[in-house]
């Protein structure tokens, strides 16, 4: 009786050797698979800070500006079913009659903006009732005044919804102002053809704290009906000319420098606070693109709003600007003439170059991140596959009891 309870200590003893050397080498195949995998993160994670988004030169700018990563991330999460309205801000001359289109005719939508022949606007309503959800020129006219500016917008789009969606009193929107924006100088050639043939924007209120400027705050650069014919060294000459510096104006809270009363401020003063200002309602905005680069301008859209557009956007180098032929001389002359539109623009381009290259430096790492997944998952479906075909071996979870019932 000893001898056999001895024996059944030792074989106990055996099988508790082998079952922890089995653990030990399951483990050991186990980590062979998975290990390379641990730690790595998971796609779709935020980027970690020493992530370097950037890592090649970009050819088509110099990088001057730093911007925070909260500047850089643009994903929102616009609701078009709750109270959400996109409000275009469209400047003269910066294509933004084309992408005003494109967001009517060309955003692949579950109910699609109603755009019939032969009438300038078109009906967007929600796709879970009769209200819009986009707020510009094709969609609810010059609801606010001929190219209203941000400070016009700002202070009278909400009102407008009100009066139009009543129903949506009941809560509160959220708006998210986008805009483009164009080369100074470019821009500012274009302008003047459009005067030119006989454009005015007469209509346009200038509305700013309640009131629009009078005539003594605005002087009329031309008299007539029209500016029709003016050759660029005129346009260039009126010192009232708003196409100066249009797209600074256009963007800055202009209640901050006295609206249009030029002595409210010193010049000086007022240039900066206008340019300050410009910037920083630009950076805080929810999406703005530059003509010059159509595509990037389509695919930061489609990834800001989670919208897609149904054809892609084409990139017109042949513009009426570019048919322009001025010498070096008066190159620089527009450029004095419009020295904070060119800081703004040279502002502008880094940022939005920036947010290109983050968004897409973003979505290559989370393809990566997928890759390695989905390589890994592979190899862990393979592994019990190939352990199978190796002869003397049981591919079972029964494997480590079928050795130790053989011992």
């Amino acid at each position: 009786m000893r001898r056999r309870r001895g024996g059944t200590m030792v074989e106990r003893a055996s099988r508790f050797v082998l079952v922890v050397a089995g653990s030990a080498c399951f483990m050991l195949i186990l980590y062979q698979y998975a290990g390379p995998g641990l730690g790595r993160g998971a796609p779709g994670r935020a980027p970690p800070d020493d992530l370097d988004l950037f890592p090649t030169p970009d050819p088509h700018y110099e990088r001057k500006y730093y911007f925070p990563t909260r500047e850089l991330e643009r994903s929102l999460r616009f609701d078009m079913k709750g109270d959400d309205v996109i409000v275009f801000l469209h400047i003269q001359k910066t294509g933004g009659t084309t992408f005003g289109r494109h967001l009517v005719q060309n955003v692949r939508l579950e109910v699609p903006c109603d755009c019939r022949p032969g009438q300038k606007k078109c009906t967007c309503y929600r796709p879970n009732r009769r209200e819009t959800w986009l707020f510009s020129r094709f969609s609810t006219g010059w609801s606010c005044g001929l190219h209203a500016d941000w400070t016009e917008l700002t202070s009278c789009v909400p009102g407008v919804l009100d009066r139009r969606d009543p129903a949506a009193l009941r809560a509160p929107r959220k708006f998210y102002y986008i805009t483009l924006l164009r080369d100074p100088v470019s821009r500012y050639l274009s302008e003047w053809r459009h005067v030119q043939r006989g454009a005015t924007w007469k209509t346009s209120l200038h509305m700013c704290d309640g009131r629009t400027p009078t005539p003594e705050e605005l002087p009329p650069c031309y008299e007539g009906t029209d500016w029709s014919g003016c050759t660029l060294q005129e346009f260039m000459d009126c010192p009232y000319n708003l196409a100066n510096n249009r797209q600074v104006r256009m963007l800055a809270d202009l209640s901050l420098v006295g609206c249009y009363n030029l002595s409210f401020v010193p010049e000086g003063r007022r240039a900066q606070l206008l340019l300050d200002s410009a910037k920083k309602n630009l950076r805080g905005m929810a999406f703005f693109g530059l003509t010059e680069f159509q595509r990037k301008t389509q695919y930061l859209f489609e990834r800001t709003f989670n919208l897609k557009f149904i054809r892609p956007f084409m990139q017109y180098n042949s513009t009426r600007a570019g048919g322009v032929e001025v010498d070096a001389d008066t190159v620089r002359r527009i450029e004095e003439l419009n020295d904070l539109d060119v800081q703004l623009y040279d502002y502008a381009r880094d940022l939005f170059q920036q947010r290109y290259q983050y968004k897409r430096q973003l979505e290559r790492r989370e393809q990566r991140l997928r890759s390695r997944e989905e390589r890994l998952l592979h190899r862990a479906q393979e592994a019990p596959r190939e352990e199978a075909e190796e002869p003397g071996r049981v591919p079972t979870e029964d494997y480590m009891s079928h050795i130790i019932e053989k011992w």
